[in-house]
């Protein structure tokens, strides 16, 4: 392999494993917010320590969160050092801004949100929570807003020529407000909240199974549902909403997700397909015109196809980039499906009566991880061959004295690292599901305590 493709490898595999953990804290930071709040306007002790359980597993993730998001910033050097260059004045901006605005406030009041328990009034802690939650999802807004420059620049200039090239900020909220920014920053959004959502959901339909903790677990699933419910729904629209502006301002990219070659014919929507990109032609289930009718509202207006492009300007990875996004939205349905049919069953007050729903969401937890990474590889992918899309390529964004042997050398040191902290993460999270919400030798043996252990062990 080349010195391109090992460092997209590398990078794709650093930016894929941290990923698990981030909108894992943002969807469990808002689900946390709710069951302290819940705590907060009933006093039933219930919901203080469902927060407290679920508070130790967001701890957790964020630990490991921070600890694989490092490296990253020293690939940007030492495999990146031309796009380093290229995008620093904007990179620098953003994510000095995440810093400032996000990090800070996040670290800031975690120590409340762990330690504060009995030390600070009731008010105070879960405005601690809160702050967390704002701080995570602010560190959301300024990497997506990095990333999103990326594919729609704006709000800048180039300085310089050839290898001393490099854009510089001409317009602060033009760059932070790109046409693509906000779309994105809220299907991120929405796609956090549903694996934080499905976490809980995971989490409180595995003790109902094995009936521990039955009351508890109820009322966390009742919870989750209603975040779960409300973002499934919410991201098909926003997930139209991105597609709109890939259509706009990306048009190779939204030929290669739906594998449309021919750009005097109106765009068929895949249902399910391969594309065979060496006779470029893509066979599958589709609805005719489908994308067409979703682009401009007409079943036979004719969709940009990728024939309009150089081979040199299209994405090289045709195929991935269709099953990736096919995969993604067909996870999205699944999961508004689901829910949906959570919420039908506990409107007719049978919620918890199906064995086997209740083992889909154990197992439902995988679902959106699945979809967020393969959502970032489409949308990556897609971007193709363009680093910043239209103005840099990815082969002339390299270092210039990286070699392949380097690469490969850390990408398998890297790669046994990342394997011990999966192993330690999920090892440690099984321990505390396991252990479950309650610490028995620390209960207080009043007769309120006492008969709350019974209700829910």
């Amino acid at each position: 392999m080349n010195v391109e493709i090992l460092a997209r490898i590398q990078f794709a595999f650093t930016i894929g494993f941290h990923y698990i953990y981030p909108p894992l804290s943002i969807g469990l930071g808002l689900v946390m917010v709710i069951m302290e709040g819940t705590y907060l306007k009933t006093g039933n002790k219930m919901y203080e320590q469902m927060t407290k359980f679920f508070v130790r597993i967001f701890a957790l993730i964020f630990g490991i969160g921070v600890a694989t998001g490092i490296v990253m910033e020293f690939e940007f050097g030492t495999n990146w050092a031309v796009y380093s260059k290229y995008v620093g004045d904007v990179f620098g901006s953003a994510l000095a801004a995440e810093g400032i605005f996000a990090f800070a406030l996040e670290s800031g009041f975690l120590g409340v949100l762990l330690f504060g328990w009995n030390k600070v009034p009731p008010a105070v802690h879960f405005f601690a929570t809160v702050m967390v939650t704002i701080g995570s999802m602010f560190s959301a807004v300024w990497i997506v807003v990095a990333n999103s420059w990326q594919q729609t620049p704006a709000g800048f200039h180039i300085v310089g020529q050839g290898l001393k090239a490099r854009a510089e900020i001409t317009d602060f909220w033009a760059m932070v407000f790109n046409p693509s920014s906000v779309a994105r920053l809220t299907h991120v959004w929405l796609g956090s909240f549903l694996s934080g959502a499905f976490l809980v959901l995971s989490i409180a339909a595995y003790y109902l199974l094995k009936k521990r903790y039955v009351e508890f677990s109820k009322a966390a699933f009742k919870i989750a549902l209603v975040v779960a419910t409300l973002s499934a729904v919410a991201q098909l629209f926003v997930g139209h909403q991105s597609a709109d502006v890939v259509a706009k301002y990306q048009p190779a990219k939204l030929a290669a997700l739906e594998g449309h070659y021919d750009g005097s014919k109106p765009g068929d929507l895949y249902l399910m397909g391969y594309v065979d990109q060496k006779k470029q032609e893509t066979h599958g289930l589709y609805i005719p015109g489908g994308l067409s009718f979703l682009t401009h509202g007409d079943f036979k207006a004719p969709i940009t196809g990728l024939n309009n492009f150089k081979p040199e300007d299209r994405p090289g990875a045709v195929n991935f980039v269709f099953q990736t996004y096919h995969l993604m939205v067909a996870i999205g349905m699944f999961l508004i499906a689901i829910s949906l049919y959570g919420c039908f069953l506990w409107w007719r007050g049978k919620l918890f009566d199906k064995r086997w729903l209740l083992i889909i969401f154990s197992y439902s937890v995988l679902l959106p991880q699945i979809a967020n990474q393969v959502g970032w590889y489409s949308a990556e992918v897609g971007r193709q061959p363009w680093v910043v899309y239209g103005l840099l390529r990815t082969s002339k964004a390299l270092s210039q004295a990286v070699s392949a042997g380097s690469i490969i050398f850390s990408l398998i040191l890297f790669t046994w690292v990342y394997l011990v902290l999966l192993v330690l993460f999920i090892y440690l999270l099984n321990k505390k599901i396991k252990h479950g919400p309650f610490d028995e030798e620390n209960l207080d043996h009043s007769p309120r305590h006492i008969e709350m252990a019974d209700t829910l062990g």
